[in-house]
């Protein structure tokens, strides 16, 4: 049984609201920011995960309520049969700067390359959240279509 003195505390720092649940506050973040960018997107569904489109890319919001953290996930590409290491060395370096709070990482079971973003969702603003989903969905449409012409 988990003490409700540890229990995490899900509240807006800005308007002060205080949500139950994190896919409560996060739903709220994305009705948010679907009325900020005029567009109609879908609240997680009951795996806590929705998808939001920028620009080219597809922008995974996975709340891992278990684990107390949210992750941003854009696929890019598929990891090239040729050139795998060069590729790899790319990413690292685009990594150290280019892709400010997001990285680049990629899922071995897949053989796939995303941007991502991981954040603790204690403490977690709207804010932040916005500044996360407009990384990862910025770094993946710039680069997804760079990164397939170098290496496919």
């Amino acid at each position: 049984m988990t003490d409700p003195a540890t229990k995490p505390i899900y509240a807006d720092r800005a308007t002060g609201q205080v949500f139950s649940e994190a896919s409560a506050m996060v739903n709220a973040y994305i009705a948010k920011y679907g009325t900020r960018s005029s567009m109609t997107l879908d609240p997680l569904d009951e795996a806590g995960y929705t998808q939001v489109r920028k620009g080219s890319a597809s922008v995974g919001i996975n709340v891992l309520e278990d684990h107390g953290v949210i992750l941003f996930l854009a696929p890019v590409m598929t990891v090239p049969k040729i050139g795998r290491e060069a590729l790899y060395r790319r990413i690292l370096e685009l990594s150290f700067l280019t892709t400010s709070d997001a990285a680049f990482a990629i899922d071995a079971q897949r053989d796939e390359v995303f941007v991502r973003a991981l954040r603790r969702l204690s403490g977690l603003d709207y804010e932040e959240f916005e500044d996360l989903l407009e990384t990862v969905g910025k770094v993946a449409d710039e680069w997804d279509d760079v990164l397939k012409k170098e290496f496919e």
